[in-house]
């Protein structure tokens, strides 16, 4: 208080005191301009999106789709005796005896059963809109600016990104967004989007890129544009502009606890969609390259367990027998650092880089195994769902082994050998091997991490063990080391998973 006092009594007043603060003012003001970063200092917002809205709205379409449901004999019956019913109490508004979109009394139902956007990519007709949008669709009709109706057919389809790419057949020539580089957007970025929501056509609003790189578990290539952009039911499949009118990105879902729009949307990369639809226009399917190894995160414990620096790229939990990565001597435990000259910086960055790539093109991936580095040349295979068929049948099916009855106690799990009485106990396949976790203290690291009765140690620090002394032995000579965690190479239910348990 004596200081707030002392400075009031001393501070300048009248026309002295006006100047001065009006040049503190000025000074702050410059002061703050240049600390500013180049290209900060002029905001390039646009005074309006009037004529590029204009110039974008016929490119954008609106999708709606019908599908056939067959209803029972009961229900039909039921409908019709209120549909007669109604009939006879209101004759005099010529109410109709029969609803529209029945085929009659013993025939399927036509209904609506969803409303989305697309947009035209080639004035020969060829539209792109979401897979959800005509997922399970028996007809779907495509609605132009002006109004305009035609029916569209399926050209190909992609559930693992969910796109989908239709062919309308008309004589006349279509106006045709051009693609944009998504990799050039930046956050922060101006974008419009425009759409079909709530089934009011030809809607657009703007918004920001808001963030880049999204993984929001909607599949295996997840990469999305996140916007504030309003992004509502209905978007789905519908464009994302840059200001230069090019389609950066493809609206497909929203997070919004009310239905609605809160102003996080996301949108496929153009970088990722391009080459989808150019693959289901030339093939009708897309074709992926595959690996063949099954991947999980690597979280600081793990990484510090595997003797890695920092936390980054993808450990790989299982191989598949016979694929690209066996034949290139990938193994169980490597975690993947590089891929065809690409730092993997995360585990969900490995399965685009793979489907991106060419298939049977020969690459380098590099690996880190048991503290150092190494690199081999792998021969991409093609990826098909046999192939991931049989690969869930191998991680079904652990290599075989056997043992005796030691038991043991280790870091607050009992242990066991795997005998004809543990397998039958824990209902465990007979050509599984390791030791079978019989008991876990909760108040453990290992509960910590997940682990429980049935679970089987296959390898401690990427060492196949076969007994429970040989897991004692592996994390006393961690202990010795210096190390806090150890690597434990765990199968449960045909999967297996790297788990960092601490020293405790």
């Amino acid at each position: 208080m004596t200081l707030q006092t002392s400075a009031i009594a001393t501070a300048p007043t009248g026309p002295t005191r006006l100047a001065r603060l009006a040049a503190l003012a000025l000074g702050a003001f410059l002061a703050a301009a240049l600390t500013l970063p180049a290209g900060a200092q002029a905001q390039d917002r646009p005074d309006t999106f009037a004529n590029l809205a204009e110039e974008l709205l016929p490119t954008v379409v609106n999708i709606s789709t019908t599908q056939k449901v067959e209803e029972s004999q009961q229900r039909r019956q039921f409908e019709e005796f209120f549909e007669d019913f109604f009939n006879r109490r209101q004759p005099e508004q010529g109410r109709p005896q029969q609803p529209p979109g029945r085929e009659g009394p013993q025939g399927p139902r036509r209904r609506p059963s969803s409303l989305g956007s697309g947009f035209v990519i080639d004035e020969a007709g060829y539209i792109v809109t979401n897979n959800h949008v005509i997922e399970g669709a028996d007809e779907i009709t495509v609605r132009f600016h002006d109004d305009t109706t035609m029916s569209a057919k399926i050209v190909g389809r992609d559930e693992k990104t969910d796109l989908a790419l239709l062919k309308v057949d008309t004589e006349r020539k279509l106006k045709a967004a051009s693609w944009g580089d998504s990799s050039e957007t930046r956050i922060g970025d101006w974008v419009l989007a425009i759409g079909n929501p709530f089934g009011l056509g030809g809607t657009v609003t703007a918004g920001i890129v808001s963030a880049r790189s999204r993984d929001i578990n909607a599949g295996p290539y997840d990469d999305f544009i996140q916007t504030d952009a309003s992004i509502n039911r209905g978007n789905s499949g519908g464009p994302m502009f840059n200001t230069d009118g090019e389609v950066i990105g493809v609206n497909t879902a929203i997070f919004s606890p009310s239905g609605g729009s809160i102003g996080i949307g996301f949108a496929i990369p153009s970088e990722i969609a391009q080459n989808v639809i150019s693959q289901l226009r030339e093939y009708g399917d897309v074709r992926r390259a595959w690996l063949g190894v099954r991947i999980q995160s690597v979280t600081e414990e793990l990484a510090e367990g595997l003797r890695l620096e920092e936390p980054r790229g993808a450990l790989v939990a299982s191989v598949s027998e016979g694929g690209p990565a066996d034949s290139a001597g990938i193994k169980q435990g490597d975690v993947i650092l590089r891929f065809d000259g690409e730092e993997v910086g995360e585990m969900r960055e490995l399965p685009r880089m793979v489907a991106e790539t060419r298939i049977g093109k020969t690459v380098d991936v590099v690996v880190w195994r048991k503290g150092e580095r190494r690199t081999v040349q792998v021969d991409l295979g093609k990826l098909d769902e046999e192939a991931m068929a049989a690969f869930r049948d191998q991680q079904s099916q652990p290599d075989g082994g056997s043992g005796g009855g030691d038991t043991g106690s280790v870091l607050g799990m009992g242990l066991a050998t795997l005998t004809d009485q543990t397998r039958q106990r824990f209902g465990l396949d007979d050509t599984a091997k390791g030791v079978v976790v019989t008991e876990v203290d909760p108040g453990s690291s290992a509960a910590e991490k997940g682990l429980s009765a049935g679970d089987v140690i296959v390898e401690v620090d990427q060492e196949e063990v076969t007994s429970p002394s040989q897991v004692a032995q592996k994390i006393e000579q961690a202990r010795e080391g210096g190390y806090r965690v150890v690597t434990l190479l765990v199968y449960n239910q045909g999967d297996f998973r790297w788990v960092a348990v601490r020293l405790g």
